[in-house]
């Protein structure tokens, strides 16, 4: 028997391991990202101004002033002078306010958040969370003028400032409906700001964004306008809705009393 020029090697084989994928990221935090929750809008608002400082100096020399002409003797005048009816005010806004930016806003069911901004674009000097629903808040002022009083009790020696209160009893149009609490913004408050950056007055419903469920307590409803803010005394302040051409709008009175 011949013999192969050639000698036959065995074939050896080897294993093949399946192909490996690498592993979608994960944050250490949250874990998976779900692709389909909405994108939130980059925040984009700024500090508010330094102006307390003079703003108080000029309450100040207003408040003397007011003094010194309360000690003058009353004088009936001859003529009458035209008073508006809206709110029993002149149009043109009271003698050393200053005008802020107030956002009403808040689920149709759920509890009604405002707003306090020294301009929509800046981040909210003063947000309270207040025990009326949002509808219901939003509806009565359709109806007619709402005056929504904020009462606390007033402490000895106690030097906080009115705005810097945490908790206020709360009456809107006489009665007594709960209580108002100061809180810090949440990610969605921000995202309602950062939204109405924009909006200077108005009101409407923003949109809950694609992929977004619809929530329980109803569409994320606001209402902005412009406030004319007058500090009394230190235990005592006013926010009073100002309406574009002194139309027949809708009004809100916002008292802060110290008792």
């Amino acid at each position: 028997m011949a013999t192969p020029p050639h000698p036959l090697k065995p074939v050896q084989t080897r294993s093949r391991s399946p192909p490996t994928f690498p592993s979608p990221p994960t944050t250490p935090s949250s874990g998976m990202t779900n692709p389909m929750s909405p994108t939130r809008p980059a925040i984009s608002l700024h500090q508010p101004n330094s102006k307390k400082g003079r703003s108080s100096k000029h309450n100040k020399i207003f408040r003397r002033v007011r003094a010194v002409f309360r000690s003058f003797p009353i004088i009936t005048p001859a003529c009458k002078i035209p008073v508006s009816l809206h709110g029993n005010r002149l149009p043109d806004g009271h003698v050393g306010g200053i005008r802020m930016t107030g956002t009403l806003y808040g689920h149709r069911k759920a509890r009604v958040s405002l707003a306090i901004q020294e301009s929509p674009g800046s981040l909210p000097l003063l947000l309270l969370e207040l025990t009326i629903p949002t509808g219901k808040l939003l509806q009565d002022m359709g109806a007619g003028l709402v005056r929504i009083a904020l009462e606390c009790e007033k402490k000895p020696n106690d030097k906080t400032k009115i705005e810097d209160e945490p908790v206020w009893t709360l009456f809107c149009n006489g009665r007594k409906c709960g209580y108002a609490a100061k809180r810090e913004p949440t990610d969605e408050d921000f995202n309602v700001m950062q939204t109405l950056r924009v909006v200077s007055m108005g009101a409407g419903v923003i949109p809950a964004g694609d992929g977004a469920d619809h929530p329980a307590d109803g569409e994320l409803t606001y209402m902005r306008a412009f406030f004319e803010r007058v500090a009394g005394s230190k235990d005592s302040e006013t926010y009073y809705m100002l309406n574009p051409d002194g139309n027949n709008g809708p009004e809100l009175s916002l008292f802060f009393v110290r008792l």
